[in-house]
């Protein structure tokens, strides 16, 4: 008993990143060492397209990161959301890796910071720390295979209440996003004013209500419904290459 008070004890005095704390205790002292943990503000920017990606950034708690792609117009079109089940940037590199896409953050919060150089170090000694990242490679892989398919498919309004569930999963609150009008316009690739008229639909069905920058949750089960299962289809992978990573509302009420 003592022994797994001790092993739960380690483990929460790490970041509250799920990825980090998957880790055995070995391959995590390899890391914490040159672990550095801060808030990062909302909108701040991590990398911009051709930047060459010296850091891993590890959202905790609450904080999402965000991938957008930048077009032709001048639009940014948001491809995935990551927060505290993985990173972003150089998870699996090696040597110099220019960022493809610009990287910003969602959701201020806590994030964990380690430098690309020591994470490789760490992963040249221990191959299930390698693994452990090459896994998570591939489950961010499936989540933006799906993400593509889900904007050829799925209406708006299937995929507005997928972003809206994906950020309560992600953040842990169940009653709101801080998302504004603007955010959701990016995050599903249209203007403003179509995003405007979506939300208003949802508000007059009783399912999500707005205030100044949050849009709030009414009927989770409503919002659900709503849903396409793109979400459903990324946490089961997320299961089956690297359990307990991914979180769940077990998870967010107990953490």
């Amino acid at each position: 008993m003592d022994a797994r008070i001790s092993k739960t004890s380690e483990i929460d005095s790490r970041p509250a990143n799920n990825l980090l704390r998957r880790l055995n205790a070995a391959d995590y002292a390899l890391l914490a060492p040159h672990i550095t943990v801060g808030d990062v503000g909302a909108s701040q920017l991590l990398y911009n397209p051709g930047d060459d990606v010296q850091i891993v950034h590890f959202p905790c708690g609450p904080s999402l990161a965000t991938f957008l792609v930048p077009n032709e117009d001048g639009r940014d079109v948001e491809t995935i959301l990551v927060g505290r089940e993985g990173a972003v940037g150089g998870i699996v590199s090696e040597g110099f890796l220019p960022a493809y896409t610009r990287i910003c953050v969602k959701f201020g919060g806590p994030f964990a910071h380690i430098h690309v150089g020591k994470l490789d170090a760490a992963k040249a000694h221990s191959p299930s720390l390698r693994n452990i990242f090459a896994r998570y490679a591939d489950c961010m892989l499936a989540q933006i295979f799906q993400s593509t398919a889900c904007n050829a498919i799925h209406s708006i309004e299937q995929r507005t209440a997928k972003w809206i569930v994906a950020a309560m999963e992600r953040t842990g609150d169940e009653h709101s996003v801080p998302l504004t009008h603007e955010q959701l316009a990016t995050l599903l690739g249209v203007g403003r004013s179509y995003a405007s008229r979506v939300l208003q639909s949802f508000k007059a069905e009783g399912v999500l209500d707005t205030r100044r920058g949050a849009i709030l949750v009414r009927n989770h089960d409503g919002l659900r419904l709503r849903a396409c299962l793109c979400n459903d289809a990324v946490k089961l992978h997320f299961e089956e290459v690297l359990r307990g990573v991914y979180p769940t509302e077990e998870a967010s009420s107990t953490g």
